[in-house]
């Protein structure tokens, strides 16, 4: 409680500092670390000699540069982009649904994509070639949230909070029940499906760096222009509409970009979990629930952590690989559990 109120009256800058310097050092910690040592020395001549083609003197060996520039760097990238993502999805959900469990797994989003993409890797479909799994799985991410709002306005015209939940949570069950008939009627395809929907970063390479940036980018641009819709919906709808708030077309927008954030993270790695569940509490308990920085520190942070959980994938029962979705549920969880053990027992304390 005391360091959480400590944290609380850091400037926001020191926030941002103590953030981007802990994720400078697990990105070097994840390229150095694997299943060859490189010295930090290397990592740096062969970013800055090699990659920017910047002469510095250094003299290191072509298999340390095929490395570095080819395989870990670009996973590490690309891990960069897709916890960012997970996390700000998360952090609009919450900001917007007024529901620490809402994420784009319980609004059925995550589900969503996923069976778009397993559907493309089931079917082999490939009309625009390595586009085609983003755009499927956006596309499939933004039907499945049509299909919520559509049916939560056949039970409730207002589309209250709850009830959106609710039905997100239904659709996920149904889409995943479908998930699971795809990996039943799989054969020769049956261990890539399986090991795509368990989270993934690995052998992808640059052109699926390529391909996540430019929806991170327009995702998270249009959550920023919301941030402070986003504040104001934390007080209810209806105080927002007094504030001014064009209610329905910025639910839309921020559940909109949300979604591109998901669709296009899910494309490229699978499902993964707890990142857009936990990150944004982590950040809101220590630096506060303000979205103008909630959502950069959160994309800040949720990028850190899931670097970090890769390395531990990687690395901790090595030469074997562990599915990274399956890392962040078994720390993610623990953490949540924590997390909302705390809140009780703060909550307890005030009430006494």
């Amino acid at each position: 409680m005391r360091l959480t109120k400590n944290f609380n009256q850091v400037p926001t800058y020191v926030a941002y500092l103590l953030s981007c310097l802990s994720v400078l050092i697990i990105v070097v910690l994840a390229i150095r670390f694997g299943s060859v040592n490189i010295p930090v020395s290397t990592i740096f001549y062969a970013i800055v000699q090699e990659g920017l083609g910047i002469p510095m003197g250094g003299d290191i060996s072509p298999a340390h540069v095929q490395i570095v520039l080819n395989v870990r760097l670009p996973r590490v990238l690309l891990t960069l982009f897709v916890g960012a993502s997970l996390a700000i999805a998360g952090a609009a959900f919450q900001g917007l649904l007024r529901n620490p469990l809402a994420d784009p797994f319980t609004l059925g989003v995550s589900s969503g994509s996923a069976l778009g993409a397993v559907a493309v890797l089931f079917f082999q479909i490939s009309f625009i070639g390595l586009w085609t799994l983003p755009l499927v799985s956006m596309v499939s991410g933004f039907l499945t949230l049509l299909a919520v709002i559509f049916f939560t306005r056949l039970i409730q015209r207002t589309l209250s909070n709850e009830t959106v939940i609710l039905t997100g949570i239904i659709m996920s069950a149904f889409l995943g029940a479908w998930l699971s008939l795809f990996v039943a009627l799989s054969q020769e395809e049956l261990r890539h499906v399986i090991n795509w929907l368990m989270g993934s970063v690995g052998m992808r390479g640059w052109p699926y760096v390529g391909l996540i940036i430019p929806f991170f980018i327009s995702g998270f641009v249009l959550l920023l222009l919301c941030r402070r819709e986003l504040n104001a919906f934390m007080y209810g709808e209806e105080t927002a509409q007094y504030l001014g708030v064009s209610v329905q077309k910025k639910k839309y927008m921020i559940l909109g970009a949300a979604t591109i954030l998901t669709g296009s993270a899910v494309a490229v790695s699978g499902t993964i979990g707890f990142v857009g569940l936990v990150v944004p509490h982590m950040v809101r308990t220590v630096w506060g629930p303000n979205h103008g920085s909630l959502l950069p520190l959160s994309a800040i942070v949720g990028a850190g952590f899931l670097v970090l959980m890769d390395l531990v994938a990687r690395t901790v029962a090595a030469p074997i690989e562990l599915p990274i979705g399956v890392v962040t549920a078994l720390i993610g969880s623990p953490i949540f559990a924590w997390m909302l053990y705390r809140q009780s027992a703060i909550n307890k304390r005030g009430n006494d």
